[in-house]
């Protein structure tokens, strides 16, 4: 197996997530911040090569009613230019609710509300990864 690296992408940050070699478990990884952070994409190239990605997968925003809008445009772009820059396959996973489900655990497990902002794209990312990981399995 390899590993699969997800993305949620935001306009300030993007959230990351990791799959174990199994492609059974997501966990988070980290959050680049673009302010701070502004090439991220140099970021990206560590981490997949220090934990050998074989494959993305993007957040995949659509509307309730299963419609794309302009940010969802901009993550097929997004998804475009990764598979150009890294020759890995990357797919788009509907990320619908991924940040709500995230809020909604982190304060389940009463995180502040401080922390919760650093690390809710972080939680996102590895809802979306698991979705995928769980709707993929056996495949």
């Amino acid at each position: 197996m390899v590993r699969i690296l997800a993305l949620d992408l935001g306009e300030r940050r993007i959230g990351i997530a990791l799959s174990d070699l199994l492609g059974l478990t997501a966990q988070g990884l980290e959050v680049i911040d673009k302010k701070q952070t502004p090439d991220w994409l140099y970021r990206l190239d560590t981490l997949i090569q220090e934990y050998e990605v074989g494959k993305i997968v993007i957040g995949f925003p659509r509307n309730m009613d299963g419609s794309v809008g302009p940010k969802g445009e901009a993550s097929k772009m997004v998804a475009v230019k990764l598979e150009e820059r890294y020759a890995l396959p990357v797919e788009l996973w509907d990320e619908r609710l991924s940040t709500a489900a995230a809020q909604k655990s982190l304060i389940k497990a009463d995180v502040s509300r401080k922390k919760r902002k650093q690390v809710v794209d972080q939680v996102a990312a590895q809802w979306i990864l698991q979705g995928y990981l769980d709707a993929n399995r056996g495949k």
